[in-house]
């Protein structure tokens, strides 16, 4: 089985699920506090160049969700520089899985695709998993 480092905002009940999920598989996990974590755009960078600008964004982020950041309107600079600034905007999980590859979000298709040993249950949902007030605040 794996090591993943996994980067999650603590408390969140969609981190928690998907979580479970890759240890039931028998992964094991390094669990990194996503908002804490002293980022540098380098490092940030290695997760989210791959993807469009708009897909780098927490769409349950208080910031997103209210209109006033909108990740389509930015460029790679600007939106890089918010997500430095305010880790919250930071689509999650990051993964960083042993062969090197580094993840956005909870994909299972892609998981399964570098992980051996995957539950044979679907994985939980990206997203939040808050019925009340997803992502209030920080931590």
């Amino acid at each position: 089985m794996a090591h993943i480092v996994f980067y999650e905002k603590p408390g969140c009940g969609g981190n928690a699920k998907q979580k479970a999920w890759l240890m039931a598989a028998g992964h094991t996990l390094e669990v990194r506090d996503l908002l804490h974590w002293a980022w540098t755009p380098e490092r940030l960078l290695a997760f989210l160049a791959p993807l469009p600008v708009a897909d780098w964004f927490n769409r349950a982020a208080p910031a997103v969700r209210d209109g006033l950041i909108q990740p389509e309107l930015l460029s790679a600079e600007q939106a890089l520089a918010a997500l430095l600034a305010q880790p919250l905007l930071i689509r999650r999980p990051l993964l960083t899985l042993e062969d090197g590859c580094c993840l956005v979000g909870f994909d299972e298709t892609r998981l399964r695709g570098h992980l051996t040993g995957t539950p044979t249950a679907p994985a939980p949902a990206e997203g939040c998993a808050a019925r009340v007030s997803p992502c209030g605040t920080a931590t």
